[in-house]
């Protein structure tokens, strides 16, 4: 049986462009985050060691993946921490006021200490952008594009 595509890398002239995949939106997120890891190195080769927990929210589903996305960069930025599993624990959509709808994802992600030795480095990913982002879903599933800045 093939493994389920999880993501895929899509031509842009000077940053990343991602294109993820998930049955569900909890795995969506969960393939994008993994995404960003995979853009800075192998993370196949990556321990999952270390866990920190991740939340984020968002107005819309695209705000959320934004800051999902952030929230999982800002851990490699403060932690010097790649992440080779991302697990979302709870993700949720509520009715604010004035109709206003509140996202909010949490989860945890697993990694170890990037270390040149034993981690391919790629490319450095210097921040998530909101170029070309959407999410949509068909009939295979949930689908999100993203660009990041290298």
């Amino acid at each position: 049986m093939a493994a389920k595509k999880r993501f895929k890398f899509l031509d842009h002239p000077a940053d990343v462009y991602i294109k993820a995949y998930g049955a569900s939106l909890p795995e969506l997120y969960e393939n994008a985050g993994l995404a960003l890891f995979e853009t800075m190195t192998n993370t196949a080769s990556v321990a999952p060691s270390k866990n920190f927990s991740v939340e984020a929210d968002g107005f819309d589903l695209e705000s959320l993946l934004y800051r999902w996305l952030e929230e999982l960069l800002y851990i490699y930025y403060s932690y010097n921490v790649m992440c080779s599993q991302i697990v979302v624990k709870r993700m949720e959509i509520t009715r604010q006021e004035n109709n206003v709808f509140k996202y909010v994802i949490k989860g945890i992600c697993y990694g170890e200490e990037f270390n040149p030795e034993k981690h391919e480095g790629r490319v450095e990913v210097k921040a998530v952008t909101y170029h070309l982002m959407r999410i949509i879903k068909d009939d295979e599933g949930w689908k999100a594009y993203f660009v990041l800045d290298i």
